[in-house]
C-alpha cells in the first residue's frame, strides 16, 4: 500500500496543475513545420488557431457563462443576441450528448485532412438527438486581425433550435424520481451523485464477488498443496490492486455518460485517468515483487545468491522505471509538454551526474559486485578485516552485519576496488592446527599417536580422506609438534565447530592412551650476549 500512497500523492500534484490549463484535452503531437510557421505569422489571441483548440475554448467560454466571449468562437447569424441565445442551446446540447475524447479531434492549424470534407470544413460528433446522429461543423475563416481560425458554422447555429426541441430526458432523468433532479449543489444534482456512487459502488461488489467465487474453485480443485500455496500468495499480493485498477478503469468508461457539464466531465476523466495510471504503477510494482520472490526462493534452492541478488538490484531498478514512467505519463495528462520536460531531465541528469559522481560510481560499483556474483545476501565475507554477513546490497553501497552485531556499510564503488574474501563459496572448511607434545614423549610413543591419529582422520566420515595428513613438524623449544592438516566436509560454520571440536577431543583421548602429556609452557633465561634461545625455538 506504501507504493499506492507515493503514486495518489504525486497524482494530487499533478491534478491542481491540470485543472488550471488552457486545453481540457490530452496534448496532441507538436505541428508540422508548416503548421509551427503559421502560428508564428499569425497567432490568434482567442486561441482558435486549430479545431481542438477552439471548440475547448467556446468550453470553457460557456462553463463560465461568459456568451459575449463564446460569441468569438462562431459564425454570425444575424444579431448578437440570437447568436448567444443559439451558443446557450449548443452548449445544453453537449452538455447532454457530446462524448467524443477531444484528443480525438485534430489539433493541427489545417485541421484533418483525410476526413473526406472540403479543406476550410471540420466535422465533431455526433450528438444523438431523438435518436438520429447530428454533427457539429466547424468552418475555416479568413480573420483580419488573427488570420485563418476555426468557427463554430453558421449552419450548425441554424439548426440549434430544432435540435433543443427535440431533447429527450436521459437514462438518469427517466430512472430516478424527481425529487433527485430538484435540487443541485455546483451543477451536480443527487441524480448525478447517485449515478457517480453506483459506478463505483456496483463494479467493485460485482468484481469481489467474482475473484471471490474463482478464487474458492482453484482452492477446491487444486490438489497439490505446493501450487496451492503459490496461487493463495498471488492472489493475496494482486487481489486489490487488480479489483481496485479495473473499477478504475470501468468507472472512467462511465464518465462520459454522467456528470451535469461536458466542462466537468472532461475535468473529471483526467483525474480518473490519472487515477488509474497510478493504480497500474502499483499492479506492476506488485506483480515484479511476486515474480522477484518466486524466482528468488528457486534460486535460494538451487543455491545460486548471486543471482538472486543481482535480481534484487534489478527488481528495485525497474520500480525506480515505472515510477519515472508513471510520472511522466500523469504529467501528460496534465497536459505538461513531455518532450521538454524529458529534456530538462536530460539537463539536470547531467548536472547531477557531474554533481554526484561519486553517487554513479557507487551504482555502477554495485552493478558490477553482483554481475560478477563476488557477493550476495547472505553470504561470509572478510572487507577490509571486517568478518560479517552481507545483509543487503542497494543502489549506492553494501550493508555487512559483523560478528559485534553491527551493521557496517560500505560504499560500493570502494568495494568494487576492495580485496572480498568470500566464504560462502566454499565447500569444506579447513581444520589445521599444531599438536605440541611434551619433550619426553619418546619416539614409540609419537609412531603411535601419528598412526591413531591418522586412523581416526580415515575413518571419519566428515572429513576428506584424500589430502588429511597427520605429520612430525619439529622439535622446538616448545614442545614435539605435530601438524594436523583436514577439510571437514561442509559449508556451515556451526557444524565445523562441532566437527573440529569432536577430533580434537578425539586426538586428547589419543594422546592419553599412549602415555604421552602436552607440552607445557616454557620461559626461557638468557644471559646478556648469548643466544641459544633463537637456535633452539628455530629447531636446530
Amino acid at each position: 500500500m506504501n507504493s499506492l500512497f507515493r503514486y495518489i500523492l504525486l497524482a494530487m500534484m499533478v491534478l491542481p496543475a491540470a485543472a488550471q490549463l488552457a486545453v481540457p484535452g490530452t496534448p496532441s503531437p507538436s505541428p508540422s513545420p508548416s503548421a509551427a510557421a503559421s502560428e508564428q505569422t499569425h497567432k490568434d489571441p482567442f486561441d482558435r488557431g486549430s479545431p481542438r483548440s477552439a471548440i475547448a475554448a467556446f468550453i470553457r467560454a460557456a462553463h463560465r457563462n461568459d456568451w459575449a466571449a463564446a460569441t468569438r468562437y462562431a459564425e454570425n447569424v444575424g444579431e448578437q443576441a440570437g447568436t448567444e441565445q443559439r451558443l446557450q442551446g449548443l452548449n445544453e446540447l453537449m452538455d447532454r450528448y457530446f462524448h467524443q475524447p477531444l484528443s480525438t479531434i485534430s489539433d493541427a492549424p489545417e485541421g484533418a485532412l483525410d476526413d473526406g470534407l472540403p479543406l476550410n470544413r471540420e466535422r465533431l460528433g455526433p450528438l444523438l438527438v431523438g435518436g438520429r446522429g447530428q454533427y457539429i461543423e466547424l468552418v475555416r475563416v479568413n480573420d483580419p486581425v488573427a488570420g485563418p481560425v476555426w468557427l463554430i458554422s453558421s449552419d450548425t447555429l441554424q439548426r440549434v433550435p430544432a435540435l433543443r426541441a427535440a431533447i429527450e430526458r436521459n437514462w438518469v432523468e427517466r430512472m430516478l424520481p424527481a425529487p433527485f433532479l430538484a435540487h443541485s449543489w455546483f451543477g451536480f444534482s443527487l441524480a448525478n451523485l447517485v449515478v457517480w456512487a453506483a459506478s463505483l459502488a456496483l463494479p467493485l461488489a460485482l468484481l469481489r464477488f467474482l475473484s471471490g467465487v474463482g478464487h474458492s474453485i482453484v482452492r477446491r480443485t487444486m490438489r497439490d498443496p505446493a501450487r496451492r500455496a503459490i496461487i493463495e500468495s498471488w492472489y493475496a499480493g494482486l487481489h486489490w490492486p487488480v479489483l481496485l485498477t479495473l473499477v478504475a478503469i470501468m468507472h472512467l468508461s462511465l464518465v462520459p455518460w454522467f456528470g451535469p457539464s461536458l466542462r466537468f466531465r472532461i475535468l473529471y476523466s483526467r483525474v480518473a485517468l490519472v487515477v488509474v495510471v497510478a493504480l497500474l504503477a502499483w499492479c506492476l510494482q506488485r506483480f515484479l515483487q511476486l515474480v522477484y520472490q518466486r524466482a528468488s526462493t528457486r534460486l535460494q534452492f538451487r543455491g545460486r545468491a548471486g543471482t538472486r541478488s543481482l535480481m534484487l538490484l534489478g527488481e528495485r531498478l525497474l520500480k525506480v522505471l515505472i515510477g519515472v514512467v508513471s510520472v511522466l505519463v500523469m504529467l501528460a495528462i496534465g497536459g505538461f509538454d513531455i518532450k521538454t520536460a524529458l529534456a530538462g531531465l536530460g539537463i539536470v541528469g547531467f548536472a547531477v551526474a557531474l554533481g554526484a559522481q561519486k553517487t554513479v560510481e557507487n551504482i555502477l560499483g554495485g552493478m558490477l559486485l553482483l554481475g560478477d556474483e563476488a557477493i550476495a545476501i547472505g553470504d561470509l565475507c572478510c572487507v577490509s578485516d571486517r568478518l560479517g554477513v552481507v545483509e543487503d546490497i542497494t543502489l549506492r553501497s553494501v550493508r555487512i552485519r559483523t560478528l559485534e552485531q553491527t551493521v557496517l556499510s560500505i560504499p560500493a564503488g570502494v568495494l568494487a576496488q576492495a580485496s572480498i574474501e568470500n566464504f560462502a563459496s566454499r565447500g569444506k572448511m579447513l581444520a589445521q592446527t599444531t599438536l605440541r607434545l611434551a619433550h619426553d614423549t619418546s619416539c614409540q610413543q609419537l609412531r603411535v599417536i601419528r598412526e591413531e591419529i591418522a586412523e581416526l582422520l580415515a575413518k571419519n566420515a566428515r572429513i576428506e580422506t584424500e589430502s588429511s595428513r597427520v605429520r612430525l613438524v619439529g622439535f622446538t623449544l616448545r614442545g614435539v609438534e605435530l601438524e594436523l592438516f583436514a577439510y571437514i566436509l561442509t559449508a556451515d560454520m556451526q557444524e565445523f565447530l562441532a566437527v573440529r571440536e569432536e577430533l580434537l577431543l578425539q586426538v586428547a583421548s589419543v594422546v592419553e592412551r599412549a602415555g604421552s602429556t602436552f607440552a607445557r609452557p616454557c620461559v626461557l633465561l638468557e644471559e646478556p650476549g648469548s643466544a641459544p634461545a633463537a637456535a633452539l625455538s628455530s629447531g636446530r
